[in-house]
């Protein structure tokens, strides 16, 4: 410690008053034998150490067509041609801290690494301040922005909230999980542009180490042609390329010539023609003084090793590949990316997934995937995308992997409940119905056997942390408000029995009980969010369907869908807008307000059918016909399978809207069933907003 008497007895009054240290006396503090380290406010060199077992929130494998023998298949595949064994690719939605922990210490990574372990690694972290999680809804004509919810407006704030600082934090932590779980042959990517490229690259070395380095790829891409008075137009994004270990996987390879006038362009070099055969030729340099002569049509054919300076162009609007992502990056950039530091087979990962390019590649060139992301969106937006895959790559007569949709589910709850009880001497289920009632803001009640508080005139229920809220729990709480002549309760649940229809609710009602079912976000375990009183409850979606059986054979038809998702408010907006228009979110209807120069306001509804909040649906016909089975590992270490309670919903038939065909199919294909029975079908439906509703219809095949 490079510290004499005199600068210790200033620290220690420094830290006596409680004021800052000045920096050369933390530079001091924290000097080592190297001659230069890597230190910012908030640095911590732990990481999360956590494994929560991952949530199967669904199957998807689009079926394949019969195949000859000549033409066998690289997976077993059951009756249905869905792939029963083998790796199935994973896309994740959560806290990529959360993942990327249970990844490095649960039960996957023995899964990794029975597929030869993670290969690749490419990320695209946010890089610029003002970026969120909102997107754009097209409806009507019009463009409604759906906001950001309150856990990625926490992350936002947690990336962005003290400046860089707060941002490495958030980097590093990441890096570091990201580098225990990368391969010793294996390689990162990390995509930034020059507001964050050097910050990100001493990082990297620290992590890394310095010698690691490999590439700094600059993406070159077109732009306007304007005229610029301070600086050089910026066309460039920074692409930062590490190895893990001495060795990595690198493939080397050309890009092909435009053409001849190119090649003798870029090569400067004259153009001559063989007499004789009249074959087009060039010198080119051959060392010592040599020339060596060069045939055109074979120095095209060889092409020209590309080296760290890509020119590429961004994407186009018009092109195929763009599903209206804010932060799409081109296929062709990650084309090169994959094939250079992986090989067919190999495992690559993204743990930014954004709109899914890196495992719709990956999906492409037969490597398997891991792919994650905060944003709701985000994830349904890679979903139905990985799905045009599927068809594509089927179309085609490919092969193509299962992916799964998961996320930490109920763990997650328990874990961040478990954090937020710990050294209190409270009970954790009375800490937790505190939260929640806090949260909602509702006042705690005592002496009821159902009842944990009350809120404008309505008593209220919360439902439990690990399990969806029964029938049987609603009956409980309305024989005890029947009894105690209430009339009105908001029963709060983050899952819900798929058999809580209208139908029933409406029962409830005629009998006296007006019940209101509303989903808890999981934004209550953030205390800022709480405190600051922005968790928003939603009121649970319905959907309704008709069923057509004829002998074993049955379709399903989407024929109603009742949302009461609010977002804004329209009164106090319309008071404080000023003349102009805007569009709103209220009470399961999207308005577009219009207020002209004389305070006039006039309001147009925007969604005049229910299907126009359908963005996504799907069937399953028989639902319960396989178990959820979730690994964890047991107090010694020991992989055990265990099931989770739930069944697995295996994607079997979906329509969605896409940017090329923005209708849907309102009645699903025929389904045929092998047996007679009773079978339970589930119908899930994705809004325009990305949230899930379900359904479960029983059905009996004769």
């Amino acid at each position: 410690m490079n510290l004499n008497d005199t600068d210790k007895n200033k620290i220690i009054e420094l830290i006596k008053a409680g004021e800052k240290l000045p920096k050369e006396f933390i530079y001091k503090l924290f000097a080592d034998e190297e001659d230069v380290f890597l230190f910012w406010n908030g640095r911590k060199e732990d990481t999360t150490n956590i494994a929560l077992p991952f949530h199967s929130i669904e199957h998807i494998d689009e079926p394949r067509k019969e195949k000859d023998k000549a033409q066998a298949s690289m997976f077993e595949t059951d009756f249905r041609g869905r792939q029963l064994k083998g790796w199935t690719n994973k896309l994740i939605w959560g806290d990529n801290k959360l993942i990327l922990s249970s990844l490095v210490n649960g039960p996957i990574r023995e899964e990794i690494e029975k597929e030869g372990g993670l290969k690749l690694i490419y990320i695209d972290p946010p890089f610029a301040v003002g970026a969120d999680f909102g997107f754009d809804i097209q409806i009507g004509g019009e463009t409604a922005e759906k906001k950001q919810s309150i856990i990625e407006e926490i992350a936002y704030r947690d990336t962005w909230g003290k400046g860089i600082s707060s941002y490495l934090s958030m980097m590093y932590e990441r890096l570091k999980l990201m580098h225990n779980l990368l391969e010793n042959d294996g390689s990162v990517y990390l995509h930034c542009d020059w507001r964050v490229v050097n910050h990100l690259r001493l990082l990297l070395d620290d992590i890394f180490g310095a010698d690691k380095f490999r590439n700094s790829i600059a993406w070159n891409y077109s732009g306007w042609n304007k005229k610029l008075n301070s600086g050089y137009e910026k066309r460039y994004d920074s692409i930062l390329f590490y190895g893990k270990s001495e060795k990595q996987i690198f493939n080397s390879f050309f890009e092909q010539w435009e053409s001849k006038e190119e090649y003798v362009k870029r090569r400067k070099q004259k153009l001559l023609i063989e007499e004789g055969t009249n074959r087009e030729y060039v010198l080119s340099d051959g060392g010592n003084g040599t020339r060596i002569k060069r045939y055109l049509d074979e120095a095209i054919a060889e092409g020209v090793v590309v080296d760290d300076v890509w020119s590429l162009d961004k994407l186009n609007n018009s092109a195929k590949e763009n599903v209206d992502y804010p932060t799409q990056k081109p296929e062709a950039l990650l084309e090169r990316i994959i094939k250079a530091s992986s090989n067919e087979g190999d495992l690559i990962a993204d743990f930014f997934c954004g709109s899914g390019t890196t495992a719709a590649v990956a999906e492409k060139l037969g490597r398997k995937w891991i792919t994650t992301d905060l944003g709701r969106f985000s994830v349904h937006t890679a979903r139905k995308r990985l799905i045009g895959v599927q068809r594509e790559l089927q179309e085609s007569g490919k092969d193509f992997r299962a992916f799964e949709l998961l996320n930490l589910g109920k763990y997650e709850r328990q874990f961040f409940m478990d954090d937020l009880s710990n050294g209190k001497s409270k009970a954790k289920e009375d800490l937790y119905v505190d939260l929640i009632l806090e949260a909602y803001k509702a006042k705690r009640i005592d002496g009821h056997a159902t009842l944990h508080g009350s809120k404008a005139g309505r008593f209220v229920n919360v439902g439990p942390l690990d399990v969806p809220v029964t029938q049987s729990r609603l009956m409980d709480i309305f024989e005890e408000c029947r009894q105690k002549l209430y009339t009105q309760v908001d029963v709060l649940g983050f899952e819900f029995e798929m058999g809580l229809t209208p139908q029933f609710i409406q029962e409830l009602k005629e009998k006296g009980v007006s019940v209101t079912l509303k989903y808890i976000p999981k934004d209550v375990f953030d205390k800022r969010a709480v405190e600051k009183g922005q968790v928003k409850f939603f009121d649970v979606a319905y959907l309704n369907t008709k069923e057509k059986i004829k002998g074993k054979s049955i379709t399903i038809e989407l024929t109603d869908f009742v949302t009461h998702y609010t977002q804004d408010d329209i009164e106090e907006l319309q008071q404080s807008m000023r003349a102009g228009s805007k569009v709103v979110i209220e009470d399961g209807q999207i308005f577009k307000i219009e207020k002209d120069k004389n305070g006039i306001i006039t309001r147009t509804v925007l969604t005049k059918n229910w299907f126009d909040w359908i963005d996504y649906w799907a069937i399953d016909f028989n639902y319960e016909d396989k178990k959820e089975i979730i690994k964890v590992k047991n107090d010694k270490g020991e992989t055990e399978e265990k099931w989770s309670g739930n069944y697995l919903f295996e994607n079997e038939w979906q329509s969605f809207r896409t940017k090329k065909t923005p209708t849907l199919e309102f009645t699903s294909i025929a389904h045929e069933y092998k047996k007679t029975g009773k079978y339970k079908v589930m119908v899930k439906v994705v809004d325009i907003l990305g949230i899930d509703t379900s359904k479960i219809i029983e059905v009996n095949i004769k």
